[in-house]
């Protein structure tokens, strides 16, 4: 599997280097930067003032697969230092390159494409690649992109070229064709489409805006997430988005996270900063007095407004933002304590998962994220601390039987954590929710509490998120259910749809019992067919529809639509409305849980 693997990757870089060899005799005056083998394909960027769009891709195509068809040996070569330079002389991103080899004190190799006595190409590059071009199977150029240098923004904004390659062209097929459904499915789109957030160049990249309609499933999930806590012995607090520089230099976080931070507000006498934390400020609120081992575990809960500044470049619809509310809560616990709060967490985080139609192994899954020891510039030196940390993450998660995996290098700089690694729609992880063991803040801050022997011993901390990052979730949840979400999370739960304008009364009075039940409805009173109505609602997934027209109003029922095209006539009208309530008030992942229609 690791062989076909490095086999594939080879495939892919040597078909970028036939990318980067058609770009430069397709856009003269280019200079080709950088472009590895990537998980799904690879990419080339390059210097160029002139403008790239998709109609170039075909002819670069055309020119790659001319060099495909004649088999052209691709051969390793060491060089020196002095030949690189020389070789490379009128491109000052490949010197860069040379420069850094130098300072690790490496040999430099260059690949050939073609006869070295009269080549196609020849590119500094460490490999691997094909014996020749013939290898290289079936590819496709995708998209244009731009790319600082070095994924920089101080540097200059580079033109990206995306492509993928496959040994077989079943393969590429399947693959563009999931490509294509995943684009319907992306959060980015849907959010669009179903009116949800909105970006503003004017408000800034990485800052969404919730609209009416996303407001209101955010909404559902935080009083969700609250109410829930609440239940389990969560004290909800509130605590400011803005705090000293100093709070952020007793935890640790600054210099540690100073680059993810934005910089200090200055009025003069203090220096203030964007909160892209909850744990300090949590922390001085158990300092505010005393505590003895009768407080603990003290579960301190809050939904926090966050600010981190990611790169542009990283930037990702509602998964990557510079500001977010995470659903963030620290845990001050006696020693003793921690494997039962641990596993208290992880209840949580399986009964959210299940509200929200995740399956474990399916959807998500259990990462062990472990310290690197030898890195004690990023880690607290501490290997007694992390050895009991990291064992007892470990045996809590054995012994509930459940699967995961380890990853070294992967915690936090104050202890090891589980990670709870989302799956996307392409089948990649993205960490959702975690809980972190944390053995250093309480030294810091000295988080104490007066044991039953009269004296005063040091807390541990669980640092821990339930539904994680509310934007991140949204975009699980938009991909995960492609906007067609259970009813307790729709915007409108309720299209009323009156065939006629006589039959707009009867459709206001239906309403009026629906908000009586708590439910979201409204009236599609539009002067068109009814057809159009509802295939408007459908448009924007909305789960229940009541039809009604005259018959309907002489009998006191509805026609009950569901979005998925099934139909009920002559539904009793307050049956049917509280068969939908229930539905809703048990969070019920299938819209068709209702007791009107067994």
């Amino acid at each position: 599997m690791e062989n076909s693997k490095s086999n594939l990757d080879a495939m892919r870089h040597s078909c970028e280097h036939l990318l980067h060899v058609a770009i430069e005799k397709y856009f003269e005056g280019s200079k080709k930067a950088m472009g590895p083998a990537i998980e799904d394909g690879f990419y080339h960027d390059f210097d160029y003032s002139g403008k790239v769009t998709e109609e170039d891709l075909p002819k670069l195509e055309e020119i790659m697969q001319g060099m495909i068809a004649k088999k052209l040996k691709i051969t390793k070569k060491e060089i020196t230092i002095t030949e690189a330079r020389e070789l490379f002389k009128e491109n000052k991103y490949k010197l860069e390159w040379v420069d850094m080899i130098e300072k690790k004190m490496l040999v430099p190799t260059v690949y050939i494409i073609g006869d070295e006595s009269n080549p196609v190409d020849v590119d500094l590059c460490k490999g691997p690649h094909v014996q020749n071009t013939g290898d290289i199977g079936p590819f496709k150029l995708l998209s244009i992109a731009g790319a600082y240098w070095h994924g920089d923004e101080k540097n200059k904004m580079l033109t990206r070229i995306y492509g993928t390659c496959f040994p077989t062209q079943t393969e590429l097929d399947e693959y563009l064709q999931q490509k294509v459904d995943l684009k319907e499915k992306d959060h980015r789109k849907l959010g669009k489409d179903l009116d949800l957030f909105v970006f503003s160049d004017v408000v800034g990249k990485g800052l969404p805006l919730w609209t009416p309609r996303g407001s209101t499933i955010r909404r559902e999930l935080e009083r969700f997430i609250v109410d829930e806590e609440i239940r389990r012995g969560y004290l909800h607090v509130y605590t400011p988005d803005i705090a000293r520089i100093q709070l952020y230099e007793k935890s640790g976080h600054y210099p540690y996270y100073k680059e993810s931070m934005y910089a200090p507000i200055d009025d003069g006498d203090e220096k203030f900063m964007l909160r892209p934390m909850t744990c300090p400020h949590h922390f001085e609120l158990y300092l505010s007095k005393p505590h003895s081992y009768r407080d603990l575990p003290m579960r301190i809960a809050e939904l926090a407004q966050l600010y981190r500044y990611e790169k542009s470049g990283e930037l990702t619809g509602l998964l990557r933002v510079r500001t977010f509310c995470l659903a963030d809560a620290h845990i001050v616990a006696k020693p003793e304590q921690s494997k039962q709060e641990i596993n208290a967490v992880l209840d949580l985080i399986g009964f959210v998962c299940k509200t929200l139609g995740l399956e474990y192994g399916k959807n998500y899954f259990y990462r062990l994220s472990l310290g690197d020891r030898k890195d004690t510039k990023k880690y607290y030196k501490d290997d007694k601390a992390w050895d009991n940390a990291e064992e007892v993450l470990r045996s809590v998660l054995i012994e509930r039987g459940d699967k995961f995996v380890e990853a070294e290098g992967e915690a936090a700089f104050y202890g090891p954590k589980i990670d709870i690694e989302m799956l996307n729609l392409a089948g990649k992880d993205e960490t959702a929710f975690t809980v972190q063991y944390d053995f250093v803040m309480p030294k810091r801050f000295k988080l104490s509490y007066t044991d039953e022997d009269g004296k005063e011993k040091e807390a541990i901390v669980i640092h821990r998120s339930s539904i994680g990052c509310i934007e991140r979730i949204m975009a699980f949840l938009i991909e995960h259910y492609a906007g067609a979400f259970p009813a307790w999370l729709c915007p409108e739960q309720v299209a009323i749809i009156p065939i006629s304008d006589q039959n707009i009364p009867y459709a206001e009075k239906i309403k009026v019992l629906i908000d009586k039940a708590g439910l979201r409805s409204y009236i599609d009173g539009d002067a068109e067919r009814m057809q159009n109505k509802i295939r408007k609602a459908q448009e924007m997934k909305v789960p229940y529809m009541f039809i009604v027209g005259k018959k309907e109003e002489d009998k006191n029922v509805v026609s009950l639509r569901l979005r998925t095209g099934h139909e009920y006539k002559d539904k009793d009208v307050n049956d049917t409305i509280n068969s939908i309530a229930e539905n809703v008030a048990k969070k019920e992942i299938n819209i068709n849980d209702l007791s009107c229609i067994v």
